[in-house]
């Protein structure tokens, strides 16, 4: 069976860190407020003139050395945001020309939080369609640009960042992606929704999210996600090594372990430090983990998110 292999991880967060203390200045919040219903300490905010493709484009440098290959050797890029440099051309081609590859495909695609998912999903069937035989994957966001920063309800949960993964096709050995499954339902779009766009009303709009709503149904889908995925690749949820999941809110990352009795030890969570980096930080959250070599190769590791449409998804892999 030909699997995409995870074969290289990297990421990238902006040099400035803006601190729960330091929104205390403009905002009716404080540190203990935020910590307290969200477990964010900090986020990291794009320095100005700072693009989500410069931000992609660092993350996709070090995933490529940490799988010891060059853009000579990918036919595929594939960028998730909903924060794109323009409306077109797409961050992907920019990402591709700075990488000076000058063969293959580049495209985005947008799936809000879950874009990173989607991208698996993707990626994991071009490759197993013969459509493609490595490629890069990146996650790359700056929220910053589309938050109210008067709004203490969506500001304080968001930040900048970029992770990537190159996948390569490999026949046999039972590494890569196991499975994935990915879902959607729009009916439930004004619970977290940007209020503006080029079509509806000419302007890049603002974050608008009914956080109460959105923590409900996060929690039940995404579980739900969970545990059907294992069902599709025939693994126990019990025999999981770690969970990587979607790093929007502390609460959502409990209360999703709660329901499927996961040990909170084995959910990997850098909403601390990172804040929700949206399409980013799966991958960065992983990285995270690799790096401190929690996450070991032979591991099973199960990645998850959810976000606006509403969209949801989880995959499961052997690093």
């Amino acid at each position: 069976m030909r699997r995409a292999v995870l074969k290289g991880i990297g990421g990238y967060l902006p040099d400035h860190i803006l601190k729960n203390e330091d929104l205390d200045k403009s905002l009716d919040t404080s540190d203990e407020w935020i910590r307290e219903r969200t477990g964010i300490h900090q986020r990291h905010i794009a320095a100005e003139g700072e693009t989500t493709s410069d931000l992609g484009y660092e993350a996709a440098v070090k995933a490529l050395e940490d799988a010891g290959l060059t853009a000579d050797d990918l036919d595929l890029i594939v960028v998730a945001t909903s924060t794109p440099d323009y409306t077109f051309p797409s961050t992907a081609t920019l990402i591709q020309e700075r990488l000076a590859m000058t063969h293959g495909a580049a495209f985005d695609l947008q799936a809000v939080c879950s874009g990173f998912l989607y991208g698996v999903s993707v990626v994991d069937s071009m490759i197993r369609s013969g459509a493609a035989t490595t490629v890069l994957l990146i996650g790359a966001e700056t929220f910053s640009r589309i938050l109210d920063w008067e709004d203490r309800s969506t500001c304080v949960l968001f930040g900048d960042g970029a992770g990537a993964m190159v996948f390569k096709g490999e026949e046999g050995g039972d590494k890569g992606v196991l499975d994935h499954l990915i879902r959607s339902d729009g009916r439930y779009r004004e619970m977290l929704y940007v209020d503006g766009g080029p079509s509806k009303t000419q302007t890049v709009g603002k974050l608008r999210m009914l956080g109460n709503q959105v923590f409900k149904h996060a929690v039940t889908e995404i579980a739900d996600a969970m545990r059907s995925c294992a069902d599709k690749a025939g693994v126990p949820i019990s025999d999981i090594d770690w969970f990587v999941p979607h790093q929007a809110n502390q609460r959502i990352l409990n209360g999703v372990a709660k329901k499927l009795k996961i040990e909170p030890s084995q959910v990997i969570s850098t909403v601390a430090l990172h804040a929700n980096t949206s399409a980013a930080s799966v991958p960065l959250a992983m990285l995270s983990a690799v790096e401190d070599g929690r996450i070991k190769p032979g591991d099973l590791v199960m990645l998850e998110a959810f976000g606006g449409g509403f969209t949801w998804g989880a995959a499961l892999l052997r690093y």
